[in-house]
Parts: C-alpha cells; sequence; structure tokens
C-alpha cells in the first residue's frame, strides 16, 4: 500500500534543501552594502584598468588537456568502489577492472602520441 507519511523525511528534506538557498539570496541582499560607483561598475575591480579586448582565442590544448584530466579523474571515481571491496568481489571483478585500467592506458598512450599532452 502506498502511503504518504512515509516519505515525511523526503518532504521535509526537499523543504530545507529549497528554502536554504533562497534564504541565503534573500538574506545576502538585504545585508549586502550598495555602493555603486565607477569601480564597482568597471569590469576588473583588482585595481589595474583593463587594457584591449576581452575575447581571446585559446588553443585547443588546453581544453585537450582538461578533457584528459576529467577522464582519469572520472577514473578514479569508479575504481574507488572498487578497491574497497576487493577482497569480497572476485577474480571476475578484477579482470574488468583491469579490462577497464588498461583501455585508459592506451588512451592515455594515443593521447600521448597525439601530442594532447605536450602543454607549449
Amino acid at each position: 500500500m502506498f502511503l504518504l507519511y512515509e516519505y515525511d523525511f523526503f518532504w521535509a528534506f526537499l523543504i530545507i534543501s529549497i528554502l536554504v538557498p533562497i534564504l541565503a539570496f534573500f538574506i545576502s541582499g538585504v545585508l549586502a552594502p550598495i555602493n555603486k560607483g565607477p569601480e564597482k561598475l568597471s569590469t576588473y575591480e583588482s585595481g589595474i584598468e583593463p587594457m584591449g579586448d576581452a575575447w581571446l582565442q585559446f588553443r585547443i590544448r588546453y581544453y585537450m588537456f582538461a578533457l584528459v584530466f576529467v577522464v582519469f579523474d572520472v577514473e578514479t571515481v569508479f575504481l574507488y568502489p572498487w578497491a574497497m571491496s576487493f577482497d569480497v568481489l572476485g577474480v571476475s571483478v578484477f579482470i574488468e577492472a583491469f579490462i577497464f585500467v588498461l583501455i585508459l592506458i592506451i588512451g592515455l598512450v594515443y593521447a600521448w602520441r597525439k601530442g594532447a599532452l605536450e602543454w607549449s
């Protein structure tokens, strides 16, 4: 039988998770000082006047480097739970994880040979 009172914790958590950001924005809007001078309205508040155009072209190499980082960061997320329960899972899971790491190593070698890891 579907009973609504079983979801009391869910609804309480949902309401709190909606109210906390709304209250944070409201309180910061009420308490924050409003000083709109020329310094505040400038592009950068660091004290240095901006020079040149704000549109800069970045080389694709930076994006490739970031993409390789994200791939290996996600690898860590997948391997951590496996490593924590390694003794329970058995040999078949070890072989699957080994194949997963082998595929990632092949991808790393490919990115390395293509020059995606060269910074300059």
